[in-house]
């Protein structure tokens, strides 16, 4: 069986590849800029993580409306970390895809720990 990391880089990848694909739609049809495109990509690409993650990486956990928002914290965290790496990086001159790469690496492994440790704990036992 994968460790649990491979598994939540796997759903990462399908997550990601939303990610992407609203970047680069929204940032050549010119509706969005980079940055802005960036988190939006991210945010959504949170919803594809959190029901593949729910579901493989963090199986056995109770799916609940607490770890969802929970979840979605760490999303907009992971989103923040995008929008400025992806904003760094265009006021250096990359290109906002280079930057996307730089940014996808830094939240997940971000992110990957607070979801470990938060999002998707299991419960202390309570103390009666």
């Amino acid at each position: 069986m994968p460790s649990r990391l491979v598994r939540y880089a796997a759903v990462g990848i399908a997550a990601t590849a939303v990610h992407y694909a609203l970047l680069v739609a929204t940032v050549e049809a010119g509706w969005l800029r980079p940055p802005v495109a960036a988190a939006f990509g991210a945010v959504v690409g949170a919803q594809v993580a959190f029901v593949g993650n729910a579901w493989f990486t963090f199986r056995g956990t109770a799916l609940t409306l607490g770890a969802w928002w929970r979840f979605q914290l760490t999303a907009l965290i992971g989103a923040a970390l995008s929008y400025a790496i992806v904003a760094a990086g265009e006021r250096i001159g990359l290109h906002y895809l280079a930057a996307q790469v730089v940014a996808t690496l830094a939240a997940m492994l971000a992110t990957y720990e607070i979801n470990r440790r938060w999002s998707f704990a299991a419960p202390m036992p309570s103390r009666e």
